[in-house]
Formats: structure tokens, C-alpha cells, sequence
């Protein structure tokens, strides 16, 4: 596990553990500043976010963030120099996975204790946070139509049905061109069929042109989808092209609606909420503000009932470790494993991409020198309770506590796997301000600073931020954005919502051979 009680800010810097060769700098730190704690002066010109040399670091050296190597020395560097991508290299080294030899159960609330939140409960048992009404394509030739369904819903052609959230389009660039069978198709299936099924959705339509490969039959067959009541179905060649097929779908969600507007909201247990956990646009303060506060709050979240889903798997490459430890069996750590060799033996070999080394360049710009020392603060969202479970993208989630979900780290992907999957609340950290939204589960926005949270308050749920002014600790922190869960999970809009981002943003995962 990643011990995080240890920090310490000091004047300029933040020192994150006793072991560590370097510390952070909290603010711009000039040349010739003294840093009386660490008996060094700065021979470098080092804006906040990144990292100090403590003491001389030997070429070939492990640079140690939180007492976890986050690279290594390419050259020798004096105490009071930054360190960063220049004079640190990546490279491979051995982690002892010690399979959940730091398995500790988490200490559940009695059911009489735990928090409840105002949500919308399905036949079916599962409990919704919002109440949309979904329109999907299975292929991207019938894009068209299911945009043309949902925008003729506007606010003031829905004025009357005031518990419907509104009608959204799930609409995408495959089901066509690729493989007719095997995991990119059954993966593209699994994921419309879990917005299909989604507790945010009253109920949903499936629009297809009708000879592409990811045929609607097929969908419905490999994923056991009924159509009936909430689920009507539209092949645009056999319903007389795009008009005509654009006139039935709105006259089907049309029909929907009475129903969908009955739904209340009633008093549920935090044990319905399921979240998905996601960071983008990282700087050098994710793993000391929001993502440790995002991880306390899945901690509570878990002795609620509920569940935190972590993904973004070439984000937690080296540091994979510190979960296996966790984990509540050796299977369950393997399958983690498992995934990780797929990506870097199969999927990524010889290939120019994040969890072979090298990080966007904002998340550089922000003072991470490379995926070690980002995957060393992704992983903190999920905070420091056992592993639960490993699951395969967009399969459904089913276990409670914190799990792992197998998805890239390229956001709108990712997400899209964890809402497929159950997700119907997501929580996003950014250090550089990301601007994201989902539909149909909404999305919470966590800023690391407080500088950049002032900048762009009009995305910004929280700030994080507080905790690098000293105004507030992680864990209280932690709590603020539980008690934010439940309050977004009961209604309350958050920024992303209020600024319409989501209808853009499923974006399944493409793995797939395209000819």
C-alpha cells in the first residue's frame, strides 16, 4: 500500500515520505532559495508541482515519490536540482506482487448506519441517479438518425414531463468494417448493451442501417437483450430509409415518455451508488491532493455498501504491486496481472504509447516526468481498501468495495467502459483542467489546485486544492466529496451538467482490425 499519512508541507516544498530522495515543490521555488528542512539550497529554477533533489542521486539510482520508484537517474544530480523527464529515464524493474499479502476486509457500516441518497429504483432492483431516456446505434451508418431523435426532444418539447433528465444519443464510429465475431465485436456489444440496461436510463431505443456487420440480431442474441416495453428496436432499411425511421423513433420515445415521467425519486442506501473513478490532465499535485481525497471517499463510500471502480490500466503500470497486495485472493491479483501483460506483450509492443514510457504532454508540462510516476497518483483514486474484484471493459459490475476495470487511459473511453459496466455517478480528478461530462451517469469534477480551480470554477465541482493551502486534510477532504456523491446521486446538478457536456462522450473501445 501507498503510504500517504506521512507528508509533510514545509514552507516552499511538501515532503511526501522519510524515504523519498526528493520532495515537491509547493510553489515556485527560485534559484538560491533555502530549504532550511532539507538542508539544501536550489540550484534550479523549479515551478510548483515539481520535484527536488534532497540529496545526490547517482546515475542508475531509483527516484523515490511516496517511498515507490517513479524512475531512475540518467545522470548524477546534485541535491537542490529538479528532477524531471531530462535527467530521468524509464525503464523496467522487478515488483514483487506478494499477492494479497496486505489484505485487510473492509470494516462495513451496519445497514442502520449508512448514508442514503434520493434515487430512482428500476423493476429490475437496480437504482438510477438520473432519468434519461437513450436512443443507441449499433453501427456508425445510423449515427445520423439517433442525433436527429434525440435533438427534436428539446427542453420546451419536454416542459411537460419535468422527471425525465432528457433524451440522449449513444452514437459511435464502428459496428461496420470490422471483425464479425470475437472480442472487438462481443466488447462493442457489451458496451451498448450495458447503456441499454443502464438504471440512469427509463428506457432506450437501438436504431441500424440494416446490413452492417454488428447486426441488431446479433446484439440482442450474444447479449441477451429482450425488446418489449423500455427497449424498442429500428432497422432504418426495413422502416423506409432515414426519414421515416427519424419519424418513428420520435414518435416511440413520444410514447415513452408518460411512463418515464412517473418515475420518483425515493430514499435508497449508499450501497446503490457505483462509481466510476477517472483522472486526465494530471500535474505533480494529483497524488498529494485529489486523488487521495477521491480515494478517502471510496474508502467511506466502501463501508457504505458501495462501490469505486478504478481503471485506466497503463495508469497504474508500475505500481501494480501495491493492489496485488491488496487483493482478496491470489486470483483475483492474477487477473490484475493478466491484464497488464496483455497490454504490454500483445496490445502495445513496439508501439509509441503511454504505458510504454512516455506521458502526454500535458501531463509533463505538469511536472510528471513519466506513466511510473502518473500511475503512482492514478492509482490513489481507489483508495487503501482490499481488491475486490478485476473485470474485463464494459462487463457488468456486480462486486461491492473497490474494483478494477480493464479500459485505456484516454478519458471518454475509459469512462464509457465503467458506465457500461454500472457506473451511474463518475468522479474525475485534473491538475490542468480537463472539461468533461458524461451521460447518462453524471460527472463530478475534482481540481488538484487552487490556482487552476479559480481559473475555471465554471467546471471545477471542488477543490482539492485546499489541502496544499493547509486549510483542510485529506480525509476531510475525502468526506466533502462522499457527502457531494450523495447529493449529485440525489439531483443536484453537477458543473458538467449544467454546462451540457455529454453527448459526445461515448466512446467505445476500438481494438479491433479495420479492413
Amino acid at each position: 500500500m501507498i503510504e500517504i499519512s506521512e507528508k509533510r508541507l514545509i514552507g516552499p516544498i511538501i515532503r511526501l515520505h522519510p524515504n523519498d530522495n526528493i520532495v515537491v515543490a509547493r510553489v515556485d521555488v527560485g534559484i538560491g532559495t533555502e530549504v532550511p528542512s532539507e538542508n539544501f539550497t536550489s540550484r534550479s529554477q523549479v515551478p510548483a508541482g515539481y520535484k527536488i533533489a534532497t540529496k545526490k542521486i547517482l546515475k542508475g539510482e531509483p527516484i523515490l515519490k511516496y517511498n515507490v520508484t517513479v524512475g531512475f537517474a540518467n545522470i548524477d544530480i546534485e541535491p537542490g536540482t529538479m528532477v524531471h523527464s531530462h535527467n530521468t529515464e524509464f525503464h523496467e524493474f522487478d515488483r514483487d506482487y506478494a499477492y494479497s499479502s496486505e489484505f485487510k476486509p473492509t470494516q462495513m457500516l451496519p445497514e442502520s448506519e449508512r448514508a442514503t441518497f434520493q434515487g430512482y429504483v428500476r423493476p429490475n432492483g437496480k437504482v438510477g441517479t438520473r432519468n434519461f431516456i437513450g436512443i443507441l446505434s449499433t453501427v456508425n451508418c445510423s449515427a445520423t438518425v439517433v442525433n436527429k431523435i434525440a435533438d427534436w426532444f428539446t427542453p420546451e418539447r419536454l416542459k411537460d414531463f419535468p422527471n425525465v433528465d432528457g433524451v440522449v444519443a449513444f452514437s459511435h464510429d464502428i459496428g461496420c468494417g470490422m471483425e464479425m465475431s470475437g472480442e472487438p465485436m462481443q466488447l462493442l456489444r457489451r458496451t451498448m448493451a450495458g447503456y441499454a440496461r443502464h438504471p440512469n436510463l427509463a428506457a432506450a431505443l437501438i436504431v441500424g442501417l440494416g446490413c452492417e456487420r454488428n447486426q441488431l440480431k446479433g446484439l440482442m442474441e450474444q447479449e441477451d437483450l429482450q425488446a418489449g416495453t423500455n427497449l424498442h428496436t429500428f432497422i432504418m432499411q426495413e422502416s423506409g430509409g432515414t426519414r421515416k425511421t427519424i419519424e418513428a423513433g420520435i414518435e416511440a420515445v413520444k410514447a415513452l415518455l408518460p411512463e418515464a415521467n412517473k418515475a420518483k425519486r425515493e430514499t435508497v442506501s449508499a450501497s446503490h451508488l457505483t462509481v466510476g473513478l477517472q483522472c486526465g490532465g494530471s500535474d505533480g499535485f494529483s497524488s498529494i491532493t485529489a486523488n487521495p481525497a477521491l480515494g478517502a471517499a471510496i474508502d467511506i463510500l466502501s463501508r457504505h455498501g458501495g462501490t469505486g471502480i478504478l481503471s485506466e490500466t497503463p495508469e497504474i503500470y508500475g505500481v501494480e504491486h501495491t493492489l496485488t497486495r491488496r487483493a482478496a485472493s491470489k486470483e483475483i491479483g492474477e487477473k490484475l496481472i493478466k491484464r497488464i501483460r496483455w497490454w504490454k506483450d500483445e496490445y502495445s509492443v513496439g508501439r509509441d504509447v503511454q504505458i510504454n514510457g512516455q506521458v502526454s504532454p500535458g501531463n509533463q508540462i505538469g511536472g510528471l516526468a513519466n506513466i511510473f510516476e502518473k500511475s503512482l497518483g492514478s492509482s490513489m483514486k481507489g483508495g487503501t481498501g482490499p481488491l475486490m474484484e478485476v473485470y474485463k471493459y464494459a462487463e457488468p459490475v456486480n462486486t461491492k468495495g473497490f474494483v478494477f476495470m480493464d479500459t485505456p487511459g484516454f478519458d471518454p473511453v475509459s469512462a464509457t467502459g465503467q458506465i457500461a459496466g454500472g457506473a451511474n455517478l463518475v468522479a474525475f480528478t485534473t491538475g490542468r483542467g480537463s472539461m468533461f461530462g458524461s451521460k447518462p451517469a453524471p460527472c463530478i469534477k475534482l481540481a488538484t489546485n487552487t490556482p487552476m480551480y479559480q481559473r475555471l470554477t465554471e467546471d471545477m465541482d471542488i477543490n482539492c486544492g485546499e489541502i496544499l493551502d493547509g486549510t483542510v486534510s485529506v480525509q476531510e477532504m475525502g468526506q466533502r466529496i462522499f457527502e457531494l456523491f450523495l447529493r449529485t446521486a440525489s439531483g443536484e446538478p453537477s458543473k458538467s451538467e449544467l454546462l451540457g457536456l455529454g453527448d459526445y462522450e461515448f466512446v467505445p473501445w476500438q481494438i479491433g482490425v479495420m479492413s
